[in-house]
């Protein structure tokens, strides 16, 4: 007989099929059990790390209240208003940035392009760091846009170090082409700095970003063919076609520079046989407006006249607008400059005009380029009707417009006319550079108007613009030549408290010998212990305002410190004061619970033993006279 229980049926079951159950219940709480097991939590996303690299968000990607926003000042920008509408647009964009319905960074490149575009440079410059600060991510346009901004201001120092920090490795938005072209550019063109133009490029091919791009060695080449080198751009061409592979150029850029390189080393046949080669019928290179426009102005300024015209001619026959667009603006510019270097003036205001022919609305720059050819020939008539053609024609004149009419009536002996021209400036708000006041300041001494060409100068430093090292030894040379010895001191004077500039041992010398020569030679010790006395007050007084400037920052944070901490004392007291409050309330409330709470309790345990509340030590079924239950002691 075995002694082991007999397996039952409820216990063999769970034993041999374990999903198996006897009742629903078992089998509920078992899928329960199973679900928990097999749950895997999700982790939390971890927050964005405020250093991480932000990209910007593609436009598809985009909220459809950000699509909306970015439409509604795509169309500000692209209305007729112009002026009004694009201060709404960028007001808009910038009100935006803190709200609940963000800008992209689209948004932000088209307002400042449009910004940009309009000259409006302090706007660009307000609208970009506001941007910046409150962290869009910036795009490839947008470094390209703030690199032009700063290239218009004429800082290409900046521009150089913008650019430098973006192009490091790792950058999460390396430069593109457009990048270095623009500070390319403003480093030959407007500055002359060629050198350090030759050392841009080089970073540019070091960096990985960037392929050789023949734009920039166009930009570079232009640059010493400007300045009387051909060789080098020659040599520059070359180096190009051994990046790619020793392969022929296929970008038409490079031609027209490499055209004026071979003309300025006396090599015409080797010009025009590049010019052939690059334009034959069986040619591969691809020729735009600009890469035509080069070859033109080549030919142009190099006595081939009638072969800019031919080119010329076929190029308004391959212009097909849309579809292909070989000529523009530009292009009647440059055979403006070729029929001028030709010394065929009407044929340069005959092509001029053929511009409505084909669409081409003349800008600012196509007005001001004839008018100072013009002016260069003293057919200033000529060039104040081009002038009243541009006020017609709903075009501002720019600064550079009134310059180049002043220049052309101070060649007809029109001193009146000029400065009426210059003054017009201040009354249309426009801001003339140093450069202005130079050419100004020089034409009137040219005239002899000392006194006048004081007043400008004194204008120009009111108006805070540095004056030209030449404005001064113009005006230094004009009183020497007029024997005006004080005020020949005053402006020497001027040039050694001017930090920046020099006063050169050539200005030095004539001077000292001026004033020699009139038996004034104490005057020259004195003008330097004045000067020397007057940059120790100037460097005693910066030293007192940078104290008092640091005394004042420092009470300001020492009221600020007082401030918060009289803040925070006020908003510890009001802490306390509602904690004891709601402390208070809370034993308040405690002790009027427990009342109740002790009263429930007694209810409870005197229920419990039958003791009622009729009265103290009464039974249940116990009458309180010492009576008993019926049927009790029968």
């Amino acid at each position: 007989m075995s002694l082991s229980k007999p397996l039952s049926a409820r216990r063999l079951v769970p034993a041999l099929f374990p999903l198996a159950h006897t009742d629903a219940a078992s089998a509920a709480a078992s899928r329960r059990a199973r679900r928990r097991d097999a749950f895997v939590a999700t982790p939390p996303t971890p927050p964005p790390s405020p250093s991480a690299v932000r990209l910007a968000e593609p436009l598809p990607s985009l909220a459809p209240s950000r699509l909306t926003l970015h439409n509604r000042i795509l169309a500000l920008l692209s209305s007729k208003g112009e002026e009004a509408d694009l201060a709404e647009a960028a007001l808009l964009t910038r009100h935006a940035l803190h709200s609940n319905c963000r800008p992209s960074s689209f948004t932000c490149a088209a307002v400042l392009g449009a910004l940009l575009r309009a000259r409006r440079l302090d706007d660009f410059f307000a609208l970009h760091r506001f941007a910046i600060q409150a962290a869009v991510p910036p795009t490839a346009a947008t470094h390209a846009l703030y690199l032009s901004a700063l290239a218009a201001r004429h800082l290409p120092d900046a521009a150089l170090h913008h650019l430098r920090l973006i192009s490091r490795p790792g950058s999460p938005v390396p430069p593109s082409p457009t990048a270095y072209r623009v500070v390319v550019k403003s480093l030959v063109v407007d500055h002359g700095r060629l050198a350090d133009a030759v050392e841009l490029k080089d970073e540019m091919l070091a960096s990985g970003f960037v392929g050789p791009d023949p734009q920039v060695y166009n930009l570079l080449m232009a640059g010493f063919v400007e300045a009387g080198d051909g060789a080098k751009a020659v040599e520059l061409y070359e180096e190009l076609t051994d990046k790619v592979g020793c392969e022929p150029i296929l970008d038409g850029i490079v031609y027209g520079s490499l055209m004026k390189g071979y003309f300025l080393m006396g090599m015409e046949e080797k010009a025009m046989n590049c010019y052939e080669e690059a334009l034959g019928a069986e040619s591969e290179v691809k020729f735009g407006a600009e890469s035509y426009n080069g070859v033109v102005d080549a030919l142009g300024q190099n006595g081939r006249l009638d072969d800019a015209l031919d080119l010329f001619e076929r190029m308004l026959r391959e212009h097909d607008p849309p579809l292909r667009i070989t000529v523009d603006v530009r292009s009647f510019s440059v055979m403006v400059d070729a029929y001028c270097a030709a010394g065929r003036f009407e044929g340069a205001i005959a092509v001029f005009r053929r511009m409505g022919e084909w669409n081409v609305v003349a800008d600012v720059t196509a007005y001001n380029n004839l008018i100072r050819h013009l002016g260069l020939q003293r057919l200033v008539s000529e060039a104040e009707l081009l002038y009243k053609e541009m006020g017609e024609s709903d075009l501002k004149s720019n600064d550079e417009t009134y310059v180049l009419l002043m220049e052309g009536c101070f060649r007809v002996d029109r001193v009146d006319d000029g400065i009426g021209y210059f003054d017009k400036m201040a009354e249309l708000e426009l801001k003339p550079d140093a450069t202005a006041y130079h050419k100004l300041v020089e034409g009137l001494i040219g005239f002899g108007l000392l006194d006048k060409a004081q007043e400008y100068f004194n204008q120009m430093r009111e108006k805070e613009v540095s004056p030209s090292i030449a404005s001064y030894e113009a005006l230094l040379k004009a009183y020497v030549g007029a024997a005006r010895s004080d005020d020949s001191i005053d402006i020497a004077k001027c040039i050694l408290l001017d930090e920046k500039v020099v006063f050169s041992d050539e200005m030095r010398e004539l001077l000292e010998g001026a004033l020699r020569e009139v038996g004034r030679e104490g005057d020259i010790t004195k003008l330097y212990e004045d000067v020397e006395k007057e940059k120790a007050e100037a460097a005693a007084w910066a030293a007192e305002e940078k104290l008092r400037a640091e005394a004042l920052a420092r009470e300001e944070r020492e009221k600020r410190r007082a401030e918060a901490a009289a803040k925070d004392e006020a908003a510890a007291r009001a802490s306390a004061a509602a904690i004891e409050a709601i402390l208070g309330h809370k034993r308040k409330t405690e002790n009027v619970t427990g009342e109740s709470d002790a009263n429930t309790m007694d209810g409870g345990f005197q229920s419990r033993f039958g003791i009622t509340s009729g009265g103290d030590g009464a039974l249940q079924g116990t009458s309180l006279g010492g009576e008993t239950k019926q049927g009790e002691g029968h």
